[in-house]
């Protein structure tokens, strides 16, 4: 019988770390401020942002939501995002998306400084990722490292597979894995013999977006289960990739959806913000 993998446990865990250590900065003289950059008014934008917002409430760093109209030019954007980089009262920048049509994302992710990048969005964060250097790490796979770790869950040696590609979550992912010294396969939509594919991994990671496509028949058993999906199923309700409860069974450990990879991308934002006073030169 699997493990159920908490990641609502583990987030606030997390979230606790970095209120002492915002604290600390704060018993410096330091405050953290993160601006949130929402353009338009998309509602599943809004509850993000929002999750967001509470997140520096409960962590000590001081959130600014900056709110531009649906019809906002890429110009405008770019300006503001340029004002943002150039005030020092400014330790994070976080344009939420996707944006509304008409916008280019790519150079709003370029424009943002690599310093105040608490996404790790910018290629020079993404570059940093690749050659091991330090710099901020993309939330969604740096939060499943510490799902992992803090989990108990072995990867030195062991053969992980993770299914899928995005610069989100499948690339920054198996750059993550190779440094936790697994052995690492990324599959996708052209992989040939998917579900033998996937039977390898000690370790699998989903990230496809395909409601409950991951069966028993994908899952060696005793793997270790981690799946980034968030889907509606059949009947409107929330499900992951992973086909929970025929894959249950026969994992060694396995994440739910929701609680599992979810509560942990916000978890890792604070943690960027936290990190940014290091990267910023504000303490050592």
């Amino acid at each position: 019988m699997a493990i159920i993998i908490d990641g609502k446990k583990i987030s606030a865990q997390i979230k606790d770390e970095v209120r002492e250590g915002t604290a600390a900065l704060a018993a410096q003289g330091i405050t953290l401020t993160l601006a949130v950059v929402q353009v338009g008014e998309d509602p599943a934008s809004t509850v993000y942002v929002r999750n967001k917002q509470k997140a520096c409430e409960y962590t000590g760093i001081v959130s600014v939501k900056i709110a531009m109209p649906e019809e906002t030019t890429q110009e405008e954007l770019l300006s503001r995002i340029k004002e943002l980089n150039a005030d020092p009262g400014v330790n994070g920048i976080l344009v939420q998306l996707p944006l509304p049509k008409g916008l280019n994302a790519d150079e709003v992710i370029r424009a943002i400084s690599p310093l105040k990048d608490v996404d790790g969005f910018h290629p020079q964060s993404v570059g940093a990722l690749s050659i091991g250097l330090p710099g901020f790490k993309s939330c969604t796979p740096a939060g499943i490292i510490e799902l992992i770790r803090r989990t108990g869950i072995e990867t030195e040696g062991k053969e992980c597979v993770i299914v899928g590609r995005s610069n989100i979550v499948g690339k920054p992912m198996a750059m993550m894995m190779i440094r936790e010294n697994a052995t690492v396969t990324v599959a996708h939509s052209r992989t040939a013999d998917l579900p033998g594919v996937c039977r390898r991994a000690d370790i699998l990671i989903t990230a496809v977006g395909k409601a409950k496509m991951f069966g028993r028949d994908y899952v060696k058993p005793g793997a270790a289960v981690i799946d980034c999906g968030m889907n509606r199923d059949e009947n409107g309700k929330l499900c992951g990739d992973v086909d929970y409860e025929d894959v249950f069974p026969v994992a060694s450990a396995i994440t739910p959806v929701p609680g599992g990879v979810g509560p942990m991308t916000v978890a890792m934002l604070m943690k960027n913000c936290l990190e940014s006073a290091r990267i910023q030169g504000l303490v050592r």
